[in-house]
């Protein structure tokens, strides 16, 4: 029979973040592929944890990870870990999983800390609805493209960074979004973790002075479906009546269904379009 993969999460800042459950798994299965095993060991001697290491990261994720599941064919039980958190959110975990699938390998999770999730719940920003990306992506061209496609997002945003790039990023982030509601999260479950709730461009400012340290879980709230609509209103206005009309009759529509239609996109009544439509023969 085969093996099963087990996604273990690991503590993300305190050592007593991590569950019993996880704990006994360490200790029972016959090996545990790790991102860093220079790193993982300080976990592993901490809670006398004596399985086997091997490492499994981003540079030799895809040809590691066929080894790996040969050896979960065999009848092995592996653990994987990371240097921090759930494996598998935004780390080379992701790929391991997506092979187990194909191999027909029992992959379960082990719950446990998870950045996004601690910082959103803490954030004070809306939690029914949010998006995660991560880090954003070091090149120009999709960084850019990422960003933009934030502007009309209307659900909770949530992003990593590194301490060290984190004004340049605030810097974008204001320049596209506005200056909306933001909690920037440092150090979670440490001893100096701290919360900042404020406004993306007064944790900017700040920041510019006050170079971060640890790193940085930013929380931005969503554009409002109000923002999104009357935004939508002031761009219609922008286009002649007529012109507003053939866009819609172009596609097949008739008179009266164009009419209500632009009605809605302007946020009039039917009538008053009407009416313009009267004034403008």
């Amino acid at each position: 029979m085969s093996g099963t993969l087990y996604l273990c999460a690991t503590p993300i800042g305190n050592l007593e973040d991590i569950t019993f459950r996880v704990i006994n798994t360490l200790k029972e299965v016959d090996l545990i592929a790790a991102e860093d095993t220079r790193h993982s060991i300080k976990l592993l001697n901490h809670f006398e944890i004596k399985t086997k290491m091997t490492s499994y990261h981003e540079y030799n994720r895809v040809e590691k990870a066929k080894v790996l599941v040969k050896q979960l064919q065999e009848g092995k039980d592996i653990a994987l870990i990371t240097d921090a958190g759930t494996p598998g959110i935004s780390d080379p975990g992701e790929e391991l999983v997506r092979q187990c699938h194909e191999a027909g390998i029992t992959v379960t999770a082990l719950p446990g800390a998870c950045a996004l999730i601690n910082a959103l719940i803490i954030s004070g920003q809306p939690t029914r609805r949010f998006c995660f990306e991560a880090f954003l992506p070091s090149d120009k061209k999709e960084r850019k493209q990422i960003l933009d496609s934030l502007e009309n997002e209307t659900r909770s945003i949530i992003i990593y960074e590194a301490p060290h790039r984190l004004v340049r990023t605030l810097e974008e982030l204001h320049e596209v979004l506005g200056d909306r509601s933001m909690t920037l999260c440092r150090e979670l479950t440490k001893k100096h973790e701290s919360i900042f709730k404020s406004t993306l461009g007064e944790i900017l400012a700040y920041h510019r002075e006050n170079p971060p340290k640890g790193e940085c879980v930013m929380i931005i709230e969503g554009k409002s479906f109000q923002e999104l609509k009357e935004e939508s209103q002031e761009e219609f206005l922008k286009i002649p009546l007529s012109e507003h009309m053939n866009r819609y009759m172009d596609q097949g529509y008739s008179k009266k269904e164009a009419m209500k239609l632009v009605a809605k996109d302007r946020g009039v009544g039917k009538r008053e379009i009407y009416q313009q439509l009267l004034e403008e023969e």
